[in-house]
């Protein structure tokens, strides 16, 4: 299971997002998004733990603490919802405007 971490400063590192969830057990994983043009966090990530135990621990005490100058929101990720598939649209069929014989 993965937790989410929302409101996090944009200077944050993985490092740092480390260091405060190891204070409730083992780290296994940490992501942080960036931004595909800036390349900057985007302000929200994902830690994973060792253990169930340690991630909600670290729920408790993590969410709604001020941290780097924002109040955290720290809950159990959700899983990511599949994009409905793209129906219809695109190239070009009979009679769409084109030329016509």
């Amino acid at each position: 299971m993965s937790i989410y971490v929302g409101n996090l400063s944009y200077s944050v590192t993985q490092d740092d997002l480390t260091k405060v969830f190891s204070e409730y057990g083992t780290v296994t994983r940490v992501q942080l998004p960036t931004d595909r043009e800036t390349g900057r966090v985007r302000g929200f990530g994902f830690v994973e733990m060792e253990s169930s135990a340690a991630e909600d621990a670290a729920i408790q005490a993590l969410d709604g603490a001020e941290w780097m100058g924002r109040v955290m929101k720290v809950n159990k990720a959700r899983p990511k919802e599949e994009k409905p598939a793209r129906s219809g649209g695109g190239g070009w069929g009979k009679n769409s405007g084109g030329y016509s014989r």
